[in-house]
């Protein structure tokens, strides 16, 4: 991708303004002298800017570039302003490799570094992306300068002026929404209709209805002609999150509507076409609701034809100061309220913690906070417990799909749930036997075979010998066959298969009930039905 990638994306209604100003600092005029012509020459205004003097002092700033002496109070005051000012980008000049440490550009909130001495057309031109950067984020209100949301940015303006469709997934609150707006406020129809829906929201019996429309008494209740979502979309952007939650029977005609471009309204005689960018959403793996029926996979083809994968906020921490930031002014406009500050600890803090709503659960706490404390700083006590709490939360499991009885695949979930639950247990077991070995082992020094050293265990828990056991040397005349020993002991040999320790031990569980196949199934755990087809299959002499 070309480095200036940021400039070609801007849609033509936010050309360069001549006003724009980038700041830079006169601690080293040597340098901040063909700084400012590069940036003149790249369309800026340029602003010097002398010790004592303030960004507040000029108008329309873009850009601050610190030109030296970055460890001075006038320095560290800038970028606290900088920050201040929607987080204006900063890049900063170090006088030696050694000074371009992580820790510096983190405390001063840089967005690049360059080692003196530098080529004054390369630092304009990182300057000019950054600022780019900053106007996109301005459109597209996506916040972010990790490199995860820099990637969502980038597709963002690779997507959005072509009309294919685009299937957005990330966990519930990571801002799928704003990047659908994203994505038609970069693009040619952003002049034209966008329309949001939540199919979630929507009634299972008015799905249809509400994308399609519906004709005068097409069904009852409906009084009047309705235009649908698609109707109202036109040459527009039409978006649906949650579209894992589309009835079946409905996700057959939005096919068709993707494919054709046509649909008719419920009770319609006359198919009516229209030219809708099409963007969904889902907080669930889609590919694992097409494997058990839930969704269809050939619609699932035709919604990932683009993709774009929003992290959660707890892989990108370091944007969470820069969130607080936007959320505190934002809040604080839309409240009437004066902002607040958040202490160095109680940001720590914030940024530490999982964020399991993610931006949602950030945005909300944040308003909170600008509500309850106006004007205040808020410390680690100000905080809710469990956030102060750090990254301990309670994990739930993740439950598994329910498809509805009648639909297509509704037969496989059970098999697959009962698979999920099994494979769950067997490695409980394992962990278990692993355990109750290894405190068997430390207490017996002297083993030597590679024998279980308590009673029969279920054959499915038995996957593995420790791997010391391969190591410890054997005697083969201290071998036992399996008809000398005890009875209910299962001895594993090297190369024997799952289907061979089954063998075993059925063979032992009957041995030691003296063919008894009702007690042998209960001391097995398994039905006695089953355990009639392993004798049959095995061959077992009864």
């Amino acid at each position: 991708m070309p480095r200036n990638w940021f400039a070609a994306s801007i849609p033509a209604a936010t050309p360069l303004r001549m006003a724009d100003t980038v700041i830079i600092t006169t601690r080293d005029l040597e340098h901040a002298v063909p700084l400012r012509d590069a940036f003149r020459d790249s369309g800026y205004a340029v602003e010097l800017l002398t010790a004592g003097e303030r960004i507040a002092d000029v108008e329309t700033p873009v850009l601050l570039v610190l030109t030296g002496a970055l460890d001075e109070k006038q320095a560290r005051r800038l970028t606290r302003e900088a920050r201040e000012r929607d987080h204006l980008p900063v890049i900063a000049l170090f006088d030696r490799p050694a000074d371009d440490r992580p820790e510096v550009r983190h405390a001063l909130s840089l967005s690049d570094a360059f080692v003196k001495p530098v080529d004054p057309k390369e630092v304009a031109l990182s300057g000019h992306r950054l600022v780019e950067r900053g106007r996109l984020r301005a459109i597209t209100g996506i916040v972010g300068e990790t490199e995860p949301m820099i990637e969502v940015l980038e597709r963002v303006v690779q997507i959005a002026p072509v009309a294919s469709t685009v299937l957005l997934t990330g966990e519930s609150g990571t801002g799928k929404e704003r990047v659908a707006r994203g994505l038609h406020a970069l693009s040619p129809r952003r002049h034209r209709p966008f329309i949001a829906a939540n199919v979630a929201a929507l009634s299972e019996t008015l799905v249809e209805s509400e994308l399609f429309g519906h004709e005068k008494g097409s069904f009852t209740g409906a009084i009047g002609q309705r235009k649908g979502f698609f109707e109202l979309a036109h040459r527009g952007t039409l978006f649906l999150d949650e579209i894992s939650e589309i009835p079946q029977s409905t996700q057959t005609k939005l096919l068709r509507a993707l494919e054709e471009r046509e649909f008719m309204r419920l009770g319609g005689e006359e198919p009516i076409r229209v030219d809708v960018r099409f963007i969904a959403a889902s907080n669930q793996d889609l590919r694992q609701l097409v494997s058990t029926g839930r969704f269809r996979r050939d619609l699932y083809y035709r919604l990932n034809v683009l993709s774009i994968q929003l992290p959660p906020l707890r892989e990108r921490r370091e944007d969470v100061p820069l969130l607080v930031a936007h959320f505190v002014r934002k809040s604080s406009a839309e409240n009437d309220r004066p902002g607040v500050t958040v202490s160095p600890e109680a940001m720590r803090i914030l940024t530490a913690y999982d964020w399991p709503g993610n931006v949602r659960e950030l945005r909300n706490l944040v308003e909170s906070m600008v509500v309850l404390s106006p004007g205040g700083v808020i410390r680690p006590d100000d905080l809710p417990r469990e956030v102060r709490g750090g990254t301990d939360r309670l994990m739930l499991p993740a439950a598994l799909p329910h498809p509805d009885r009648g639909e297509p695949g509704a037969a496989t979930a059970p098999e697959l749930e009962f698979i999920f639950h099994t494979l769950l247990q067997l490695r409980i077991d394992v962990e278990e036997l692993r355990r109750r070995f290894d405190e068997y082992r430390e207490t017996h020094p002297e083993l030597g075979r590679a024998r279980y050293p308590w009673p029969l265990v279920p054959p499915a828990a038995i996957v593995q010998t420790p791997p010391s056991i391969e190591d410890v040397e054997i005697d083969e005349e201290d071998v036992e066959t399996a008809e000398d020993e005890p009875d209910g002991v299962v001895v594993y040999r090297p190369g024997m298969t799952l289907r061979d320790i089954e063998e075993a031990a059925i063979t032992a569980a009957l041995r030691e009930v003296h063919g008894n196949r009702r007690k042998a199934a209960e001391r097995l755990g398994m039905g006695e039905r089953t355990l009639y087809r392993k004798i049959r299959e095995y061959r077992i002499p009864l």
